[in-house]
């Protein structure tokens, strides 16, 4: 059985060997990156109102997936990138509607084992469920990927597509969503 606990930012410090090891395993990145997103994590869990999210096994006790955000901000530099390419993109006041009180949500990641069985789906409305921010935003690869499905069938509109980062080669979009979410199953418009 999959139950879902939140937990803030010393706890999630306290597993974060186990939630490297799952990116790792759901994300399959180079070994070389796996130091620097180590040290990334461990500084988003000092970012305004971080919140995070373990499914947890209870039967094999043990973390299946996590999902955690925080309140975007700037001077931090997700934000400040995306914001401002969506700025330079779409103007000033949609870069403000979109990213002026946002949660950004920053990792969501499930094992491999236990992918399709709608745990991503729970962690993502777990993780958004009475936050204060007017929206939440994430960046997933510009492909036809699970996830990007499992985030528009939850509600994410693409607000920026082919997004590349400073320094990067792989195709991004940026997506959000307005807050609260809708319920599951249910349709805005």
């Amino acid at each position: 059985m999959i139950q879902l606990r939140r937990v803030g930012p010393d706890e999630f410090r306290a597993v974060l060997d186990t939630v490297l090891e799952i990116y790792t395993v759901a994300m399959r990145p180079p070994s070389d990156q796996l130091a620097g997103r180590l040290a990334i994590m461990r500084n988003h869990a000092t970012y305004p109102d971080f919140d995070c999210v373990l499914a947890e096994d209870t039967q094999a006790s043990g973390i299946a997936g996590f999902a955690y955000g925080f309140h975007g901000g700037q001077g931090q530099w997700w934000h400040d990138v995306v914001r401002g390419a969506l700025q330079d993109r779409a103007g000033p006041v949609v870069a403000n509607a979109w990213f002026g009180d946002a949660l950004e949500i920053a990792e969501i990641h499930v094992r491999p084992e236990y992918q399709g069985r709608g745990i991503g789906r729970r962690l993502i409305h777990t993780l958004c469920e009475g936050r204060p921010e007017r929206t939440a935003v994430l960046s997933t690869h510009d492909a036809p990927t699970v996830a990007r499905h499992l985030y528009r069938d939850v509600g994410f509109a693409d607000l920026m597509t082919r997004f590349v980062f400073p320094g990067g080669y792989e195709e991004y979009v940026i997506a959000g969503v307005r807050l609260p979410l809708p319920e599951p199953g249910a349709r805005e418009g």
